[in-house]
Parts: C-alpha cells; structure tokens; sequence
C-alpha cells in the first residue's frame, strides 16, 4: 500500500485522521476510481462497515448507473 503524507493546516483539527481517510475513499468511490472493497481497505474497515458509514458522507453505496441497477435487478 502506498503511503501519502497530508499537510493539513492545524485550524482544521477537529478532522480526525480517521474522518479525513473515510472521506477520501468514499470520495475515490462515489467517483468511481475505486471499487468499494478498495475504498474500505484506505479507511482501514471492512466492506460492510465503509457501506454502512458512506452516508454520514452523504454518498449511496448504491450506483446510480441504470445498467447496474438493471443488473443488480437480474442478480437479484
């Protein structure tokens, strides 16, 4: 895993580190640059619990996608 390193100014201390990572990978996931299981592994979770956390992020583990709603639907 790759290390990067943040100068964060102090007036915005009330971010944890561990806010500040959760909110990367949901970012990295709503985004679509990582898949949910990738995004967990930057926020140190499991899947399950960076699915159950993302909307304190204001982000749906859901896709947007009509194509993956339809597939989840035939899935399902």
């Amino acid at each position: 895993m790759k290390t990067v390193v943040l100068n964060i100014p102090n007036e915005s201390s009330i971010l944890s580190t561990f806010d500040l990572s959760v909110y990367l990978a949901t970012k990295l996931y709503e985004d679509e640059i990582l898949s949910a299981g990738q995004a967990a592994k930057i926020a140190q979770l499991s899947k399950r619990s960076f699915l159950e956390i993302m909307g304190k992020y204001g982000v749906s583990p859901f896709s947007t996608k009509k194509e993956d709603l339809l597939e989840d639907i035939k899935n399902a």
